[in-house]
């Protein structure tokens, strides 16, 4: 048999193969380590494998701690089974199921054109309100929707603005590059299995006809360098949207699974620790995330062409009357889309009273609601779980007080502003059950014994200072979650990263938060993130040209983090000194205590 048939048919069998060798190959942690500490070390080198490869579903990965850890003799399952569904899964649960409603009512398509048609239409202004839009929806929606939802609304504005991509690449005389597209856009479409997204541009008015043109008076080169700053432009547009979702995304705790991840080990490590809330991480991360936007903004916007004099003055050329035409399409839409109904403004006040309520609850840096409670007593998870309440009982018609008095009026149809049915179809309980299987994880490794273990082992590390270690696990993670979800990512770092941060007596948050935020940095390949798939499938991206801007991305996220955190982010949560909650340091003898101010902290 040929190599090559060999290697396709072992390629055909590949997932089942590493489930059989898996097992096998890391049996011998089991017997050369300590009994409970080598048992679970194998469970979670088994599980990180199976992560990492997506031999099963991520989902079905998550759920092996029910059965792995009683039979192994690391965790009860009374004590397993209960980390499936915390506090902090309600949290992202009634985000989640605000997100459905959102998307329900199409309060985010409403948004995402009146932002589009208050920044203009010249191509920076649009990427960055592209960028702003995304980065906002993807705050409270996941990623994934408002990545599909926002392309398509970014390809009707560019074929306003520049006409159908195939003539547009014709245009181009580099062959080469056009070849390259074509291949891609015939099997893109393998990557990943997303509802198609043609469904949703056609809710977008392409129907809009356009005047006949003057004949082109350029030449040859002006007509080819035009098509091709504009197929650049076009790159921009689609390279911005999934970027900007993962970046948004970290900005709000139920935005995406990482935040959720660091709170649930907080909880289980360091129980007395309770600095961290969707207040007081929505201090932290916001100004992160808009101070990483900017700089993305001026990084895409520099490389695909949309950073010109264009920006500062008002030509008349032929420009000119392409982005007319695309501001014109773009106010047609948002007509078409009619006065705010009585469900879309019940669904934009519950949630920004979901927001509000969230943030003020117990700021830390201000004295929130909670004070009017017992004291430990209410929880983001249970406001949260009462607003979305709400929304299964309240009409999305306004009522009819005239039916009440007049007999001979009618009623109006009573449909509620979200059916239960809607919100378990929207809700993906994949990611729940991966936020369980997260802290099953983390539990059974503070139980075992694992944690103390790893941190006796990672004395080396002590050497480095602490500035230059928060950049180093930054850009580690952002590396590793390129090739693997970046939930399971922080799910197998995070308690390694915490047991660093005891051994060198630094404040467990000043690795945790930077580790947390870099997870989900992840710009550099279309298999990092689904998003980023999404955006690919398209068509009309290359691989060098995500790996190009990725890049570079990836290190300006981290000198934001490390700005981040070395500044605000020392004064909000005392990263300075070592707390009083981080007590159990014994597991790691021969720790000494270091008080680190924060000009030494500075990396930047």
């Amino acid at each position: 048999m040929e190599v090559s048939a060999l290697t396709k048919k072992l390629w055909c069998v590949h997932k089942q193969l590493i489930l059989v060798i898996t097992p096998l190959l890391f049996l011998p942690l089991i017997f050369a380590l300590p009994e409970k500490e080598g048992k679970c070390l194998y469970v979670v080198v088994l599980m990180a494998t199976f992560w990492c490869t997506e031999a099963l579903p991520l989902a079905v990965t998550a759920m092996l701690p029910v059965c792995l850890f009683p039979t192994l003799g690391i965790l009860p399952s009374k004590k397993v089974c209960p980390q499936y569904f915390l506090e902090t899964n309600f949290l992202f649960l009634s985000g989640l199921v605000m997100a459905s409603s959102i998307e329900e009512w199409g309060l985010h398509r409403r948004i995402a054109l009146k932002v589009l048609s208050i920044v203009g239409v010249q191509p920076a202004w649009l990427i960055l309100g592209m960028m702003l839009t995304s980065s906002f929806l993807s705050m409270w929606l996941s990623n994934t929707a408002t990545t599909a939802m926002m392309l398509p609304i970014a390809n009707a504005i560019l074929e306003s603005l520049f006409g159908d991509l195939e003539k547009l690449k014709r245009k181009c005389t580099d062959k080469e590059e056009t070849d390259a597209d074509g291949i891609l856009l015939a099997h893109s479409t393998k990557l990943h299995s997303l509802p198609s997204l043609p469904s949703e541009k056609q809710i977008l008015s392409m129907d809009i006809e356009d005047a006949p043109e003057p004949p082109d008076t350029r030449s040859a080169e002006e007509i080819q360098s035009e098509a091709q700053y504009q197929l650049q432009v076009w790159k921009g547009f689609l390279i911005c949207i999934p970027y900007a979702a993962s970046i948004g995304g970290t900005a709000t705790l139920t935005g995406t699974a990482p935040n959720l991840i660091l709170i649930g080990q907080l909880k289980s490590y360091f129980p007395d620790c309770d600095l961290i809330n969707f207040g007081s991480w929505f201090a932290f991360a916001f100004p992160l995330m808009l101070l990483f936007l900017f700089v993305g903004w001026l990084w895409i916007a520099f490389l695909y062409g949309g950073l010109n004099t264009r920006l500062c003055f008002k030509r008349e050329d032929h420009r000119a009357k392409a982005e007319a035409r695309a501001k014109a399409m773009i106010m047609e839409d948002y007509k078409k889309l009619g006065p705010i109904n009585f469900a879309e403004g019940a669904i934009s006040f519950f949630f920004v009273l979901f927001a509000v309520l969230l943030f003020t609850r117990d700021p830390k840096f201000v004295t929130g609601w909670a004070v009017f409670f017992k004291k430990g007593y209410v929880s983001d998870a249970v406001t949260g779980v009462i607003i979305v309440s709400i929304l299964f009982f309240f009409p999305s018609q306004k009522p009819s007080l005239r039916w009440w008095f007049d007999p001979h009026a009618s009623n109006t149809p009573y449909v509620p502003l979200l059916s239960w049915k809607k919100a378990q179809d929207s809700v993906p309980w994949n990611i729940i059950l991966l936020l369980g299987g997260g802290f099953a994880m983390a539990k059974a490794c503070e139980e075992s014994g694992l944690a103390s273990w790893i941190g006796a082992h990672l004395q080396p590390l002590a050497q480095v200072p602490p500035a230059a270690a928060v950049m180093l696990i930054t850009a580690f993670l952002a590396c590793f979650t390129e090739f693997a979800s970046n939930t399971a990512t922080i799910i197998i770092f995070l308690p390694v990263i915490a047991e660093l941060a005891i051994l060198v007596s630094v404040n467990p948050l000043y690795f945790m938060l930077p580790a947390t935020v870099g997870c989900s940095y992840a710009f550099m390949l279309p298999v990092s993130t689904p998003p980023n798939s999404i955006a690919f499938a398209s068509g009309h991206l290359r691989i060098k040209d995500m790996v190009k801007t990725g890049f570079i991305m990836n290190i300006l996220g981290i000198l934001c983090v490390s700005l981040a955190v070395n500044t605000w982010g020392c004064f909000m949560f005392d990263l300075s000194s070592y707390p009083e909650w981080a007590h159990p340091i014994n597991s790691t003898a021969g720790a000494t205590s270091i008080k680190l101010s924060p000009i030494q902290n500075t990396t930047l």
